[in-house]
């Protein structure tokens, strides 16, 4: 089984700055995808942000671009999210997903089959 363990969050002013990481573990796991999901409460889970492993090529949601950077470490099996000029609207849990196998959709939860429990981030105005 992989586990995913995501690191980082907490209490923010607007304007300022947080790296999430997300930590792989478990049985050798090559992700093909990894990405970025946010929920705040009572709303859906939305994407953030995807990186193709192997390439990575990235994908934002347009909210964040230009603010947001994913990136990741192959060698540690680490994922990470840099997060700056952050807005009160960015407040939410935020999870990390992964799945092995290909999908041209990244933006969706359907092709992650592997979740973290989740950081909380909460900007503050």
């Amino acid at each position: 089984q992989v586990q995913l363990a995501e690191s980082g969050g907490g209490l923010v002013q607007a304007g300022g700055a947080l790296r999430l990481s997300c930590a792989a573990s478990g049985r050798t796991f090559n992700a093909y995808t990894m990405a970025w999901f946010r929920q705040a409460p009572g709303q859906e889970r939305e994407f953030v942000a995807a990186i193709r492993w192997s390439s990575g090529r990235t994908f934002y949601t347009d909210s964040v671009k230009g603010r947001f950077t994913i990136s990741r470490d192959n060698a540690k099996n680490t994922l990470y999210l840099q997060m700056n000029s952050l807005k009160p609207e960015d407040t939410a849990v935020y999870h990390c997903a992964a799945t092995a196998l290909f999908s041209a959709v990244v933006h969706t939860t359907r092709p992650y089959e592997y979740w973290g429990q989740g950081t909380q981030v909460t900007v503050s105005s």
